[in-house]
């Protein structure tokens, strides 16, 4: 453009990118877009910093004129509210050819709205583009309340381009979730609503299937939307319609010059929808990131990642779901989504070194996404990787407060409350997910989760049956069947969640090393190892070594507390040699300080302080955990109880991962302690608090071991007929057990001494 002003001194100037914007009734992105690619007619003040522009009233409208009336000419037309797909002549008829009218994208000459926006166009021409371009442009409807929700269709895509199936859609979605008015329905929620209509999880969703997933749902709007190409330009449109009365409540059409344009006229389109149904421009212009910032300019890395995305939500597969993500970052370096996507979906699986990793680098580069990404990445670095839970617990607290209907916040507290040992506050949290998210399968699990340790059986039960009855699927709402069927000592619905299991890549490992805990906790040592040994080969099979790792640390924690040095301490070094991961590690310096190897010990423990300086976990569970049992081995009187002070506000939280949970050690740690400093009753109100909290001790070997430090607390107390009902309890659950196991020897040598 000229860098000299024209001589327009009888023509209206207007000045600076916004009242540009505004006088279209566009944002500002795209009247610098049509700058770029359309020629709109902008100056640059002489002199002036860069975004320091004016335009002239005239040139405007004539720019205007002659965009409306080069049909087929390089620069695409200007977007009306009637959003037309079709033009006269040779291009009208390519269009009806693509198929578009299949979503009924009608013609001018058959719809009002088309009408009314040709005489709003010729009335211009009289009275000027300073009205005539918001009628041109449309007024805004408010269509929609912020309770209403919305379905989004795949896109029919005519352009015989494949990278456009699955990813515009993706691109789409990314797009209105940035919205805190608009309300899309989730992935979670359509695959469900399939799978109850005898469709696949991951079938492509047509205007005849997302009409019925919107009435199933409750939704009033399905959000149509097409791609084609029309004599090289590429033609998206969409039509907003009430499924229930079938009144179209917006029509948007954009152009795009060139393939790698289309994801910027997507961003354009995403603008005025919004706005069209009811979103204040105030709002749109302030959660607004280009698509290409907050995912990628790569068509081919959003494509692998909507893939991937559609893997996890449709199939409940996370394991098949990371070549997917993998390959998103091999296309594009800076997509941060995907690195975060990669890094949760590492987690789901207990690879946490792998999930860490992503989720660092997709932190790195927050700053290019917004919105829900932008907290999402921020959530899971502070829960995850730093381990800062009060961090965690702020950004999802902001998050919330941003997007009020967003179940993910809710959810992603009421973990952070698992943790830190608040069950009540997290379940609150993840009722109110539920109530956002009704058919999330990964939701009930966690509901399901949150009574388990609160001890509510039945309510764990019943949060179960109902995602059974919905058909939701999950991973932990399997493991949650298999600790119901542990509670209930059937062995046969055990067995029935670990069938599900087998030749299932990623999983089958996870049910291997649970039936090792149940195992273990009745005694059975020989089969523990044996479905250690299977559970770890599983694993390294799928190239999941840190998953392989807990599994050693978990036999070697359970050979120490059972009192097989050699064994132990064989198992340390296995899973070290796998994996240096925090969990890894915390398991095996607790496990090598329960059999007396302080040196190496006392070296993890101080090697985790310095890994990890702002872990929470760490610093008030782990840490204590270690250096309190190393005490007691040192007799160091009453030194372990000061130093598990610090534990005492988090010592019932969730700790570990996907694959390695190993809960209330600091309250076994206690109370072996009290024992070594013969404090019969304090030892008693640890051992017990053990007991009373089985839905979070389910069968881990501390739970069978509570008994015995409870009858030895009881001994102490000289309370002979509690100690021997408490032997006898022990007794009850080990009558299979193996009988050389050093413990039980020394338990029933314990025993007869009663006598």
């Amino acid at each position: 453009m000229a860098s000299k002003p024209p001589s327009h001194s009888a023509n209206r100037r207007i000045d600076s990118w916004k009242e540009i914007a505004a006088f279209f009734g566009r944002d500002e992105r795209t009247v610098k877009r049509w700058e770029k690619e359309r020629g709109l007619p902008v100056h640059r003040i002489p002199g002036g910093s860069r975004g320091s522009v004016y335009a002239i009233a005239e040139e405007l409208t004539a720019w205007l004129e002659k965009s409306r009336s080069a049909v087929g000419a390089e620069t695409p037309e200007p977007v009306t509210a009637g959003g037309s797909l079709e033009k006269s002549g040779a291009d009208s008829q390519s269009w009806k050819n693509t198929g578009i009218s299949g979503i009924q994208f009608k013609s001018p000459s058959k719809s009002p709205w088309s009408r009314t926006m040709m005489a709003i166009g010729a009335t211009l021409v009289v009275i000027g583009l300073a009205i005539g371009a918001r009628l041109l442009f449309g007024p805004r409807v408010h269509a929609l309340t912020e309770k209403d929700t919305i379905v989004l269709t795949d896109f029919m895509n005519t352009t015989c381009d494949a990278v456009f199936d699955g990813t515009l859609r993706q691109g789409l979605a990314v797009q209105l979730e940035q919205s805190p008015f608009l309300n899309i329905i989730s992935d979670q929620t359509i695959g469900q609503t399939l799978r109850q209509m005898g469709q696949p999880g991951d079938a492509k969703v047509t205007p005849e299937i997302a009409h019925e997933i919107c009435q199933r749902t409750g939704s009033v709007v399905v959000l149509q939307s097409a791609i084609a190409n029309l004599g090289g330009q590429f033609v998206l449109g969409f039509k907003a319609v009430n499924c229930t009365t079938g009144e179209m409540l917006a029509d948007v059409q954009e152009r795009a010059v060139a393939k790698n344009q289309v994801l910027g006229a997507l961003d354009e389109a995403a603008s005025q929808i919004r706005e069209k149904l009811g979103e204040s421009m105030t709002t749109v212009q302030k959660h607004d990131t280009p698509l290409e910032q907050a995912t990628t300019p790569s068509l081919e890395a959003l494509q692998a990642y909507s893939l991937g995305r559609r893997t996890i939500v449709g199939k409940a597969d996370s394991a098949a779901a990371v070549p997917f993500f993998q390959r998103a970052i091999q296309l594009d370096t800076n997509f941060a989504v995907a690195y975060a996507s990669l890094g949760t979906t590492y987690n789901n699986l207990g690879q946490r070194s792998l999930a860490t990793e992503n989720s660092k680098k997709a932190y790195d580069l927050r700053e290019r996404v917004a919105g829900p990404e932008k907290f999402t990445i921020e959530s899971f670095y502070f829960n995850f990787v730093t381990g800062d839970l009060q961090k965690a617990l702020q950004v999802n607290e902001l998050w919330k407060l941003s997007y009020p209907r967003d179940w993910l916040p809710r959810n992603n507290t009421g973990i952070i409350y698992f943790r830190l040992g608040q069950f009540d506050k997290a379940l609150a949290e993840l009722q109110g997910a539920i109530r956002l998210e009704p058919d999330s399968g990964i939701a009930h699990a966690n509901l399901a989760t949150a009574y388990f340790y609160l001890d509510r059986l039945d309510e764990a039960r019943a949060t179960v049956e109902e995602a059974e009855t919905k058909h939701l699927e999950s991973p932990r709402l399997r493991q949650h069947l298999y600790s119901l069927a542990f509670f209930r000592n059937d062995a046969a619905g055990m067995a029935e969640q670990v069938k599900w299991s087998e030749g299932k890549p990623g999983w089958e490992d996870v049910w291997l090393a649970l039936e090792a805990d149940s195992s273990a906790y009745f005694g059975q040592l020989a089969k523990a190892r044996e479905f250690t040994r299977r559970a770890v080969a599983a694993a390294e099979r799928v190239d999941k070594k840190e998953p392989a790792a807990s599994y050693e640390a978990e036999a070697a924690l359970r050979e120490a507390l059972f009192g097989n040095v050699g064994e132990a301490k064989g198992h340390a070094t296995a899973a070290l040699g796998l994996s240096t991961g925090r969990d890894v590690q915390f398991e095996v310096a607790l496990a090598l300080a329960f059999v007396g190897d302080a040196v190496h010990a006392q070296g993890l423990a101080d090697d985790l302080a310095k890994r990890f300086p702002e872990d929470t976990l760490v610093k008030f569970n782990y840490l204590p955990s270690i250096y309190a049992q190393l005490a007691t081995r040192r007799n160091k009187a009453d030194k372990p109880i000061e130093i598990l002070r610090d534990a005492n506000p988090y010592e019932l939280g969730q700790v570990g991962g996907a694959t390695l949970l190993s809960s209330l050690y600091p309250v076994y740690v206690r109370g072996e302690a009290y024992l070594a400093m013969h404090q019969g009753n304090e030892a008693a109100s640890e051992f017990q608090k053990i007991l009373t909290h089985r839905g979070i001790v389910v069968n881990e070997p501390i739970g069978a071991l509570a008994h015995l430090g409870l009858a030895r607390a009881c001994v102490l107390q000289r309370d002979s007929e509690k100690a021997r009902a408490a032997y006898d309890d022990f007794f009850a659950l080990w009558k299979d057990s193996d009988r050389d196991v050093p413990i039980l020897r020394q338990a029933k040598a314990d025993y007869e001494k009663l006598h």
